[in-house]
């Protein structure tokens, strides 16, 4: 499992531990690993942008003496800005972590997992479907890991190999948090026209994360979603985890894009800064990068 320092893939890798599952739970940091070794949990160092450190998982999990049930692609990085503000290293950064990372790991593993039957769960987002303002990137990247986990999945289902994703909505994990803080940042860097664009739609935007985080699912219930992913005997193709996002993935599709930008920008309307205009094109730039 990829991604397990905190949040749901730590509780992830945790619940299928106590299953009985001996877990290589991905880390990038020695005190990350520290936290998480356990009885049926194992840490490694895994960069998944880094060659070196994939290809070592590959050798450990080949030649590990047991089967391989499951890869578990769930590292990621969330960073939010809008499209033009955001500087083209940090899209590379996003789609080099939250796809292509994911790529070399599902390539590195595929022979063990064709040879042992095992299955690919990837970690999407609602973002994999439908992309708010300043979600450009996250979303860019999630809704290309939906379209790679659909092309998988049709090459080696006849090959005895599942895929599966998970959508995840608002949930209470760090990774939120972070992602408000970078947003935050990258507003800070943001040209005074640019500011004068963006910068209440920003502040608005990180409120309205900082809400559905704060009633989205525990850590512990979305590891749930994913665990049943990995251990359901016939797994679906997609799970969502949250009512959030059960009910955006039904009402979606009956809307077109038109009413659904209307549904959008009213929910974000009602974080927009008191001081701003009812609309994300004209905020006031001396409130730049503040957080909400």
């Amino acid at each position: 499992m990829t991604g397990a320092s905190t949040g749901m893939g730590a509780s992830t890798a945790r619940q299928l531990a106590r299953q009985g599952f001996h877990v290589l739970a991905g880390v990038r940091r020695d005190r990350d690993a520290d936290a998480i070794r356990s009885t049926g949990v194992e840490p490694v160092i895994l960069d998944i942008t880094d060659p070196a450190h994939v290809e070592a998982l590959a050798t450990r999990v080949a030649d590990d003496p047991r089967p391989l049930h499951a890869l578990v692609n769930n590292a990621g990085v969330q960073v939010n800005a809008p499209v033009e503000a955001l500087p083209m290293a940090r899209w590379r950064q996003v789609f080099e972590v939250n796809l292509f990372g994911h790529i070399a790991v599902t390539q590195a593993l595929l022979p063990t997992l064709l040879r042992d039957q095992g299955r690919v769960v990837n970690i999407s987002s609602i973002g994999g479907k439908y992309a708010m303002a300043t979600y450009g990137a996250y979303a860019g990247a999630k809704f290309a890991l939906e379209a790679v986990s659909d092309s998988l999945r049709r090459e080696v289902a006849p090959l005895g190999v599942q895929v599966v994703v998970v959508e995840p909505g608002g949930v209470r994990t760090e990774i939120a948090t972070r992602g408000i803080a970078t947003a935050n940042d990258l507003a800070a860097r943001m040209t005074p026209e640019q500011n004068e664009r963006y910068g209440g739609l920003v502040r608005a935007n990180n409120r309205l994360m900082a809400t559905g985080t704060a009633s989205g699912l525990s850590a512990d219930a979305a590891a749930r979603v994913i665990v049943k992913a990995v251990t359901a005997r016939r797994p679906r193709t997609r799970y969502t985890a949250g009512r959030d996002a059960a009910l955006i993935m039904r009402l979606g599709p009956l809307l077109s894009d038109r009413m659904l930008d209307r549904v959008l920008a009213a929910n974000l309307r009602r974080h927009h800064p008191k001081d701003t205009t009812a609309t994300a094109t004209a905020p006031r730039a001396e409130h730049a990068g503040h957080t909400p």
